[in-house]
């Protein structure tokens, strides 16, 4: 994904009321700015750290910019902006760079589905291949150096839709959790079993009914943020078929 204009450099300054960051830009002055994430961000928030951030033209915006990217307490780049997820890995399947989803000859994205009112982030057909259900995580916890989590904190969403996921493997369609992992040097993806157990159990039925899990790398920088590489993921899971 190419980020133009530029983001622009910033010191964070702190988070409060969910959805407001205070930054302090290159001439000193502060700026409240929109904080595009719903987690916990724990770990990102590191007072007086470098952070780089975008600028909206839009007279209507109630807050002028966006915060994107964030540096960690282990002096990583973050990409704490969710929203971005989604089409990161959009370009990556369009450009054939993930194998296991290359081969399909429509993708449609948000599309309605399942039981209980979803939308699935990236929807694969194909007449020979048939269906495949992608749900995107975006991954900002660096728990320990190199070491990356989901989720940062309870989430109830993350759970149903891997009920979803469930149901479509049940249905006879494929179905890909996909984690996004925004965070420089991070080398390998688990659960953050201790800070959501329940997300924790289904993602082990999502695994033993048969949905598969992809964790990629992002490469962030001040330009463009792009997938990477794969990183080995839920190693500290039981096999499928193999939880007690």
């Amino acid at each position: 994904m190419d980020l133009s204009p530029s983001l622009l450099l910033g010191k964070f300054q702190k988070r409060y009321k969910r959805f407001f960051g205070d930054v302090i830009d290159v001439d000193g002055q502060l700026l409240t700015i929109h904080c595009p994430n719903t987690g916990s961000m724990k770990n990102c928030l590191v007072e007086n750290s470098d952070c780089w951030y975008s600028l909206s033209d839009n007279p209507k915006r109630k807050l002028p910019g966006t915060l994107e990217l964030m540096t960690n307490c282990y002096g990583n780049l973050v990409g704490i902006n969710t929203n971005r997820a989604n089409h990161i890995v959009k370009e990556a399947v369009e450009a054939n760079l993930i194998d296991e989803l290359v081969g399909y000859e429509k993708l449609r994205t948000e599309v309605k589905y399942g039981a209980e009112n979803s939308r699935i982030d990236l929807l694969l057909e194909d007449p020979i291949k048939g269906q495949c259900y992608v749900e995107v995580k975006s991954v900002t916890l660096e728990d320990s150096a190199g070491l990356v989590r989901f989720p940062d904190a309870v989430t109830s969403r993350g759970t149903k839709h891997l009920r979803e996921l469930i149901n479509m493997v049940q249905q006879g369609h494929r179905a890909v959790l996909f984690f996004c992992v925004q965070v420089n040097q991070a080398k390998r993806m688990e659960v953050a079993d201790k800070i959501d157990p329940l997300y924790a159990r289904t993602l082990i039925e999502a695994l033993n009914a048969g949905v598969e899990v992809i964790a990629w790398r992002a490469r962030l920088s001040d330009t463009e943020i792009v997938l990477e590489c794969a990183i080995p993921c839920l190693q500290d899971l039981p096999a499928p078929g193999l939880e007690d």
